[in-house]
Formats: structure tokens, sequence, C-alpha cells
């Protein structure tokens, strides 16, 4: 049940809330500024058995004070720990929140009229600074949801799909005295079913429901995902773009942290979201070396690295009048996005991490000659020397169309001695060749243009 507490007990009481903005009564992703919240559940025993059990429920209850200074209590809500890798007790010591609220009354309740259910995006855990965690390269600390957050807040700034977000401040509160309540920043997210309803989208398309973008997504909100996955640094999702396509995807997971519902008389729709993961937040990713070759950037600067290998990629995705259009509708935001992260409550260090990819991501984009680099436009073996005897990788021999090529360092008999930027993924999984990704390697130069895609 909710209700709103008499003012006699309310002021009784007043020490028991937590005081929220003004601002934000009207509805709950009014407003990017912080929301404070009051959270009361038996947490000990939800995250010990709602780690291997994701249906395990326990109930809880939330309080905030609204603009009137109304204290406002509800009961009856009923929680539970969601999330993929960051239910692992190893990962998140404090994981992922989801609450479910019964029936109520609208007049009573302003601040969560109409939701249903909601997510909590938790500090996930203690660990000091900039330190990740160590499977899945999480930042464990309440510095990640309100950079999340602002990850959100930008992509909605860009008009890219994507769930509503809200930062937080959250008293999380044990039943036993003598466990001292826990206060961390948080971040609000829509749920998934509440995201349908506001778009007046049909049912939720499951990854093993999902066939290839081509056929199912309009080809401009493809293109626009693609670029902002690039802008953010995020690593973690994937979406087959056509039959058969393997980059980052298989056949069982065509989808990963892409929502797709579909729509009558219209293409599917896609939201990207989940992005806990994602450069922006974490500042680094600790399977860079693996994949990627900082020494492709002129700088050494890894945030460049990645933005610009998945900015590259979509030049094998896409028609040029389509990334043309995409690049210009992020253009049009870009002081937008950098006014939003100076105002952020991002922490200082954050700020300077989203900035270095902002930098990235526009430099990228903002010209002909920036956005059409060198690059490899038809098939092509890549050799040792420049007598071109001998393949360097002898099992992984062939540089693929689409591979983006530094600089020539050296030419000689019609080769090139070039860096390449593994932008397709090719030379990570049976093609692996660390040869290739990490050092210099002998081309035809006339595999090389800028015209691509024509």
């Amino acid at each position: 049940m909710r209700f709103v507490v008499p003012l006699l007990v309310a002021a009784m009481c007043a020490a028991m809330f937590v005081q929220i903005d003004a601002d934000s009564e009207a509805a709950l992703f009014s407003s990017d500024r912080p929301l404070t919240l009051r959270l009361r559940a038996p947490f000990d025993d939800l995250f010990a058995r709602g780690a291997k059990n994701p249906d395990y429920v326990v109930d809880g209850s939330l309080a905030y004070t609204d603009s009137t200074g109304r204290q406002v209590a509800i009961d009856g809500v009923s929680v539970s720990v969601r999330g993929n890798s960051s239910r692992q007790d190893t990962e998140c010591t404090f994981p992922k929140l989801k609450l479910r609220f019964g029936p109520h009354s609208t007049d009573d309740d302003a601040m969560f009229k109409d939701v249903s259910a909601l997510k909590i995006g938790t500090h996930c855990g203690e660990l000091p600074d900039e330190q990740l965690t160590r499977k899945f390269g999480r930042l464990a600390n309440e510095r990640a949801p309100l950079r999340e957050a602002f990850v959100y807040r930008l992509l909605r700034l860009m008009d890219v799909p994507t769930l509503r977000a809200r930062p937080a401040r959250i008293t999380y509160t044990y039943p036993s005295a003598q466990r001292a309540p826990l206060v961390r920043s948080a971040m609000l997210l829509e749920d998934n079913d509440e995201a349908r309803k506001r778009l007046h989208a049909g049912d939720e398309i499951t990854m093993e429901q999902f066939g290839a973008a081509d056929t199912q997504l309009n080809v401009a909100d493809t293109v626009m995902l693609t670029f902002a996955e690039a802008m953010i640094g995020n690593f973690d999702w994937c979406l087959r773009f056509t039959r058969g396509d393997a980059y980052r995807c298989d056949e069982a997971k065509p989808l990963w942290n892409i929502l797709v519902f579909s729509r009558d008389g219209d293409r599917d729709l896609a939201l990207m979201h989940d992005f806990d993961l994602a450069g922006m937040v974490t500042g680094s990713h600790f399977w860079f070396s693996r994949v990627l070759d900082e020494h492709f950037s002129e700088t050494g600067s890894r945030p460049e690295v990645e933005v610009v290998s998945q900015v590259q990629h979509t030049r094998s995705l896409f028609a040029r009048r389509d990334l043309d259009a995409a690049r210009h509708r992020f253009m049009r935001h870009r002081d937008e996005a950098f006014a939003a992260m100076r105002e952020s409550d991002v922490d200082p260090h954050g700020r300077e991490i989203i900035h270095r990819y902002l930098t990235a991501f526009f430099d990228a984009i903002a010209t002909d000659e920036a956005f059409y680099r060198p690059i490899v436009v038809h098939e092509t073996i890549g050799y040792a020397a420049a007598d071109g005897e001998e393949p360097l990788c002898p099992k992984a021999d062939v540089v693929p169309a689409g591979t983006p090529v530094s600089t020539p360092i050296a030419a000689r008999g019609g080769r090139v001695q070039v860096r390449l930027l593994d932008a397709l993924w090719h030379w990570t999984g049976r093609h692996r060749c660390d040869a290739i990704r990490q050092g210099t390697v002998w081309i035809e130069q006339r595999a090389i243009g800028t015209d691509y895609p024509r």
C-alpha cells in the first residue's frame, strides 16, 4: 500500500526520510538532478539467495519527501536482484536491484505516478578510486552509477533511443538495528516494460526471435545506435547486422544489451542500454591490448583507438548517404554534449574521461577527411617484408576490406609498411594474430583507399 504520512507523524519522523529537489515531483524522470530516496529491505538475505536465484524476492519499502514537504512512504515494494555478470558475488557485493510496485493511488504519489517497476543501478561495491573488478573490468564504487546516468542523458541529447535514467542518492536501511544504514550514489533506470508502454510499442523481441538488423530495423536508427556505442566507448553489446554476421556475435546471441520492440506498421525499434562496462564509465578496458593497438593513435590514446575502431567499422555496414546523415545528426549536438558534461554531477576524473571520449568521437566524424580515412578497400595479404615472399601470419594472412590503416611508415616495390587497426575484430578468434594487431605489416599499396564505401 502507498500512503502519505499524516503531518503530525511526519513532523516526529522527519529524520527518517531524505529530502528531494522541489522540481522533481512531476515525474520520476523529469529531471537530471540527483533524487534522494530511502530503501528499506533485508539486503543480506536478498544478496545471499538472489545471486543464484534471480526470481528470489523480498519485501521492502521506499520513502521520500515531496516538494511540499510531505513525507511519502511506499509499502509492499518487491525487491529483487537483477543483472547478468554483476550478480556474481566476485563482481558486485551490492548488485543491481529491481523494484516492483503494487496498485496505488496516483493522487497521493505523484513522483511514482503510473510506475509499476523500476531498476536501480547500485554502486556495486567498495573498490577504491579507478580500480576495476578483476573478471569483467567493472568500476565498483559509487562513481559508476553517476557516470552511467550521464551516458543515458548524453544519448537522450543525441536523440538516440534508450531507457530513461536519473542519478540518485539512496539510503539503504536494514531491518536489524545492528546494521547501520548505507548511503550511496545510485542510478534510477526505467524498466523495460515501462519503456515499451511509453513508446507505444508492441512486444519485446527476444534474442531467440531476432533475425538481423537489415531486415528488422530502420537503417537510420541502426546507424545512430552504432555511432552512439562508439561515442561512449562501449563494447559490451551485440547486434547482428545481417544474416551470417559474426562481428562479436554468434548464432545463439544475435542481441546483447539491445532491447528490440515490435511496432505496428513499421520496422522494429531498438534501444541500447546497460553501460556499466562502457569506457565512459570504467575509464579503461582490461582486454584492450588483446584486441586493439594503442600505437595506432599518434598520441597513444586508448579512448581514441576504441572510438575510431567502432566508427570505422560502420563503413563496412552502411551506405555513404546513411553514414553522412548520422554524422550530421551527431554534430548538431556537439556543443550540447560538452555543456552537459560540464554541468553533470559526475566526479572530476569521470568528466575528464568523458571529455576524452567525446573529443575522440567528434574529431573522428567531423570532416570527410577524418571520417573517410585510408582503409583497406579490397581484400589483400599481410606480408612480413616488402618482398612479399612470406605472410606475416600464415594462418591468418588475409587482411579484410574495411580494415583501417595508418600513415605508411615505408614504401617499396608497390607495397607499404603500415599499422592495421582490427576494427572488424578479425584477428581475435580463430584467426588470432598478435603480430598483425600489435606490429607493422606490409600490404599492397593499391589495396588502400578512401573511397569506401563507394
